[in-house]
């Protein structure tokens, strides 16, 4: 073949922003699902989909399981070959159904006040997009939290200004040190609050974040990002109050609670205006078929009682680990709140009664250790703002919290007994490598 000269140059072609970007880290990078392992890492619902299915994963079509009778659901194959409805007024009106609480206004959310999209990844990113000018325009984040916002601002070359939360205080939400950054820099068009945080697993006071809708002066969009409400306490969701305020943003996914990760359907809510605009931008089918008619399947009636008894699950997996997880000899406090399907917990250098301390070179021998030789995969958070030593840990089923609290409690003892070897290399590097998933 004759060799060619091209004066093409990959460096200086594609956008500098985008040069800078590493490849997404995710939760299965590090160690795959082998059918064997508990993966209590994604914060995934381990009970499996809301939806009425046969022991072998079949859909169920008007056929009784437990106390739910499952309405006709056929995936149409046959329709495949036709673009999908760009608009999903059904699946809207279910997602306003389901949220139209009036708890916190009396005004119903109608399909006029919804965007849907490919998980909330997509939104985070078309809101970027909407408001935020490349190279000039801001966004600002409170961590420790959820890191697919500094990705999206660094795709869309946005800056990011930080305010952390405050992590003597439950990491709640620091309103007035938000307020300054607002009034200190017009260029901040977007604030991102995760409630219930992710890693922090609490719940954002409603007050606090009014104090910055309430801000005099600033044009911009408050974003809550509600990835997890459905295991927080009853009419937590601020869905509904987006009829209350022109610039406000709650968004929501089917990937926790709904137990249906694999679709990948994510909504905002927010004023007709704001919604009009995201839906001008997005691609026009953006929605699958078979992702709308499954998450529509997963909206009515009754398969909702399957997502709330599987919730039930989970909570009651929840308060048996915040009883039992703190009698294992290394572990410390839980930090952040229990809003949500995991926990955060620090890891102690040695056991509390030895006056331990929380220690990111023991959270990351415990992280490293359970998946490699127990088969018990958590995630690593000591590297994020304020939680130095930390686990985060996904609540899962009884048999895989049985599984993990033994687990953890073997391996604490092996490292404390100096039974266990540690991984030989840079544990900086490991550390960071561990810690920048992004889940």
């Amino acid at each position: 073949m004759v060799s060619r000269k091209s004066a093409f140059n990959l460096e200086t072609c594609a956008r500098p922003n985008i040069l800078a970007l590493e490849p997404y880290r995710c939760a299965r990078d590090d160690y795959k699902d082998d059918g064997t392992n508990i993966l209590l890492d994604a914060n995934e619902n381990a009970n499996g989909p809301g939806l009425a299915l046969t022991p072998d994963g079949r859909l169920v079509n008007g056929a009784v399981k437990g106390d739910a009778i499952a309405k006709n659901l056929e995936i149409d194959l046959h329709g495949l070959n036709r673009y999908p409805d760009p608009h999903q007024i059904e699946l809207k009106q279910l997602l306003c159904n389901l949220r139209n609480t009036r708890h916190h206004s009396d005004k119903p959310l109608t399909p006029e006040n919804l965007f849907v999209g490919v998980g909330s990844d997509e939104a985070i990113d078309a809101l970027l997009r909407c408001f935020c000018a490349p190279g000039r325009d801001k966004i600002l984040t409170c961590p420790p939290t959820y890191g697919m916002y500094s990705v999206s601002a660094q795709v869309n070359d946005v800056g990011i200004v930080k305010v952390p939360l405050d992590p003597a205080n439950h990491f709640s939400l620091r309103a007035e040190a938000i307020e300054e950054a607002l009034s200190s820099d017009p260029s901040i068009k977007l604030v991102y609050i995760c409630s219930p945080g992710n890693p922090t697993a609490n719940l954002i006071a409603k007050a606090d974040i009014e104090k910055v809708l309430l801000h005099p002066t600033w044009n911009g969009v408050v974003v809550v990002d509600e990835a997890y409400i459905d295991f927080a306490p009853e009419d937590a969701s601020l869905a509904g109050w987006v009829n209350e305020w022109p610039n406000l943003v709650v968004m929501q996914t089917l990937s926790k609670a709904f137990g249906l990760a694999g679709i990948r359907l994510g909504a905002a809510f927010t004023s007709p205006p704001i919604a009009r605009l995201l839906n001008s931008l997005k691609a026009p089918y953006n929605i699958s078929s078979p992702t709308s008619q499954l998450a529509c399947a997963a909206l009515e009636a009754d398969n909702l009682k399957i997502t709330q008894q599987s919730k039930a699950k989970i909570l009651t997996q929840r308060e048996r680990m915040l009883r039992e997880l703190p009698r294992v000899p290394g572990v410390g406090r839980f930090l952040g709140g229990t809003d949500s399907n995991f926990l955060l917990v620090e890891i102690l250098d040695k056991p509390r009664e030895k006056d331990g301390k929380p220690s990111n070179e023991t959270a990351l021998a415990v992280y490293e250790a359970l998946a490699e030789t127990k088969g018990v995969v958590v995630r690593f958070r000591g590297k994020e703002y304020g939680c130095q030593g930390c686990l985060r840990i996904t609540v899962g089923t009884k048999e895989e919290v049985d599984r993990f609290l033994k687990e953890i409690r073997e391996v604490l003892r092996e490292i404390y007994g100096g039974e266990l070897e540690g991984a030989q290399g840079d544990e900086e590097g490991r550390e960071r490598d561990a810690n920048d998933v992004i889940a």
